[in-house]
């Protein structure tokens, strides 16, 4: 029995990776390397005596095969008797590449730790599995043999270790090579998953982890092309193509269509721009119409130089990444219809460039927001809420259940909380619940930010109804996000996620984030979010 899979987040200059889970033995199946688990044994505080059980499933793969080298193995795997030494733990993160032992069908293998199995939980074989990439790229092996059988027996269903190992796989894989020659000599290719007691929950696993990895990756090649090449209209094209084939209904409005929805503050800060804004509207219908739809909202700033108000040049660069919100919707989106979840949802992104031309918002223009509501521009780098405020009108308009906006909305979030956590802010307690309780079973982390009617009362206008900026001093992602709640009915719960920090070069965090580069964050979340309404 075998069950093929692939993420489609195909980049032409490097091979796909595939996945195929498999029943039968592990060492038993041609490839390059075998790789197995082991968990850290645990010293017991009174006699100081290890606990053998802990490694014993990653030595029993080996036990057997090819006696000369079995010693050297199980004594770096863990001890082959009372009193060997070890050089290898099991701790998380550890790994040992033993070259040419011909295990099996295999050439070589790879032992990777998982910690303590009290410890054990889903995050830790998301981040094992970056642990195997990347060593099988170091190594430049293009093929993998995984034993499952040493995945800790714990109560873990089976169909969620399984997901994160996938994501974790397919998320390390990712490499962004658009535009350069891509080193294919570390690929790998494939990557076979072997359980001696095949289980439907695995296959679930797998299919899911697929799904989700493709959908973050996808966000991630959108986040990382250049703003030349990731224009407001090719965004709606990749909107368009990445729908081809699901029950998603994707519309693209131009700027006449923009002008005549009232949509005047997202429209004021295209005009500096040779681009033409678009509006991208995603809907997916998996449920009865009377059903609300969950909205996604994200902001689509294909670059962002900070307009009149302009930008240091020093980093300037990195503002392509300014549209990873609406990147994330996009994604989330496609991840629904994929899953065929039986809810229904929309996404929006409102789509732009913010650039100095001489049509350009000048700071102390005064706009008009879709809801009527008058803005003082006085600062036209605070752009990204002058375009979102339009579209959560507009969210409030489609009667949801819920509005959810990812935007890398302030500076002042990367101070706050650097690139570990994202920052949200709600007044809905059980939403924030649910938030939590999504990203907890994601291994994103994020931090609930207060929101008060002080930082409401900070975003008064002098000559308008509300200013872009802040009167007072500090509190820039609360302020931000008392602005947009000034569009956003009272009676929907709604939720702000500013990204500023953890869309882009968190890969010193989580091992199977790129370096450098867009991460994905929040399509993973927001995926988990859906499936759990």
């Amino acid at each position: 029995m075998k069950s093929e899979s692939s993420a489609s987040s195909k980049h032409e200059s490097l091979p796909e990776l595939k996945l195929e889970l498999s029943k039968g033995r592990a060492e038993d199946t041609k490839a390059d390397v075998l790789v197995v688990f082991a968990t850290k044994k645990v010293e017991h505080k009174k006699s100081g005596k290890a606990d053998k059980k802990a490694a014993a499933s990653a030595k029993a793969v080996v036990e057997g095969l090819r006696t000369e080298i079995t010693h050297d193995v199980m004594r770096l795997i863990g001890g082959s008797d009372e009193g060997a030494a070890s050089s290898f733990s099991g701790g998380s993160g550890e790994t040992l590449f033993f070259r040419q032992q011909g295990l099996g069908a295999a050439r070589h293998l790879l032992v990777v730790g998982l910690g303590e199995t009290k410890s054990f939980e889903i995050e830790t074989l998301r981040q094992a599995a970056a642990h195997i990439m990347g060593q099988l790229k170091a190594q430049k092996c293009k093929a993998a043999a995984v034993n499952l059988d040493t995945v800790p027996h714990t109560a873990i269903p089976g169909d969620a270790w399984m997901q994160a190992l996938v994501e974790g796989l397919h998320l390390s894989a990712y490499q962004f090579a658009e535009f350069k020659a891509a080193d294919k000599s570390t690929a790998v290719e494939n990557i076979h998953l072997v359980s001696t007691t095949r289980h439907k929950s695995l296959e679930k696993g797998l299919q899911a982890g697929e799904v989700i990895a493709e959908a973050v990756n996808f966000a991630r090649f959108l986040g990382d092309m250049p703003g030349n090449r990731m224009t407001p209209t090719l965004l709606g094209e990749h909107a368009q193509k990445v729908a081809k084939g699901t029950k998603l209904k994707v519309s693209v409005w131009d700027k006449a269509k923009i002008k005549q929805e009232k949509m005047g503050s997202f429209l004021s800060v295209s005009l500096g721009s040779s681009q033409e804004p678009k509006f991208i509207v995603m809907e997916y219908k998996g449920a009865a119409t009377s059903k609300k739809p969950i909205v996604f909202v994200g902001k689509g700033l294909t670059f962002d130089s900070g307009g009149i108000s302009i930008k240091p040049s020093a980093g300037m660069e990195e503002m392509k990444y300014d549209m990873c919100g609406g990147a994330a919707v996009i994604a989330t989106l496609a991840a629904i219809a994929k899953l065929k979840l039986k809810i229904n949802a929309v996404g929006l992104v409102p789509a732009t460039e913010n650039m100095p031309g001489p049509s350009a918002n000048k700071p102390g223009d005064i706009v008009i927001a879709r809801n009527g509501k008058s803005i003082e521009v006085n600062n036209t780098d605070a752009e990204g809420r002058l375009i979102l405020n339009d579209a959560l009108c507009y969210a409030c308009e489609l009667d949801p259940a819920v509005i959810l906006d990812a935007a890398t909305l302030t500076g002042a979030m990367a101070v706050a909380l650097g690139n570990l956590h994202t920052g949200y802010f709600t007044r809905h307690d059980k939403l924030a619940t649910k938030i939590a309780t999504a990203a907890g079973a994601t291994g994103e982390w994020v931090w609930r930010m207060p929101l008060t009617d002080f930082h409401a009362k900070d975003m008064k206008g002098t000559y308008a109804d509300l200013s872009n900026i802040s009167s007072g001093k500090g509190a820039g992602s609360a302020t931000a996000a008392a602005f947009l709640e000034q569009f956003v009915e009272k009676d929907i719960p709604w939720a702000h996620f500013d990204i500023a920090g953890t869309a882009w070069h968190t890969g010193d965090r989580w091992p199977y984030n790129p370096r450098k580069g867009a991460s994905g964050v929040m399509v993973r979340t927001f995926v988990q979010f859906a499936m759990n309404e």
